[in-house]
């Protein structure tokens, strides 16, 4: 038995979408499969080594953070305007190539924050509520321990979010304890961020 091989499915896409920034489905769909291949040859080795898969090494902060910047990375090489912020840890993740001098900028407002998490419906804790284009990208993971790794299903993207949202859409979060602030879409703003879908590859009756 072998690592599985995952494929972005191409008739899951939004074709009605208008997205910002010149960026396409195309885009999106290269970026997903980037990701998957990274997944697969990394897996791959992994096993013939006897070790655990990366998706089962992995905390689900650090996953998050992996796929973040994978994506971001293949994006910005695609996109026809977007490149990637070279600030360290600048906002937002995706910006217009020229606006800001050397493409680095601390926080700007041109261009896309990228955000992943395995919450269904897109609903993601932010380091700061502010005007800004999100895109939120809903994976998944098998981590069935009653499967043998070769046996559990490829990480998944299952829904993927492009939407431009406000200041007031966000309700702020009690601090944690290690006092970080952190902001997530109410209720009406993630309802508005969910019409602009860009990838649902859940059954149609989920």
């Amino acid at each position: 038995m072998t690592i599985q091989r995952n494929t972005v499915r191409p008739e899951a896409f939004n074709r009605a979408i208008k997205l910002p920034f010149e960026l396409r489905l195309k885009d999106f769909e290269i970026a997903m499969q980037d990701v998957y291949d990274f997944f697969y040859d990394v897996n791959k080795h992994l096993v013939s080594k006897g070790l655990k898969r990366l998706d089962d090494m992995l905390r689900p902060a650090n996953m998050s953070g992996t796929i973040s910047d994978m994506l971001s990375a293949s994006l910005g090489k695609h996109s026809r305007t977007l490149v990637q912020n070279l600030f360290p840890n600048g906002h937002p993740d995706l910006i217009v190539d020229g606006i800001y001098p050397g493409n680095s900028m601390k926080s700007g407002v041109e261009g896309v924050e990228i955000k992943t998490t395995r919450k269904a419906g897109g609903a993601v804790d932010t380091h700061g509520a502010r005007d800004q284009w999100m895109c939120v990208f809903v994976y998944g993971v098998d981590t069935d321990p009653r499967k043998a790794a070769v046996s559990r299903a490829p990480m998944t993207f299952m829904e993927v979010y492009l939407g431009e949202v406000k200041l007031a859409d966000f309700r702020k979060n009690p601090r944690g304890e290690l006092g970080t602030r952190t902001a997530t879409l109410d209720k009406l703003g993630i309802a508005r961020l969910r019409q602009s879908w860009v990838y649902n590859a859940r059954p149609r009756d989920s």
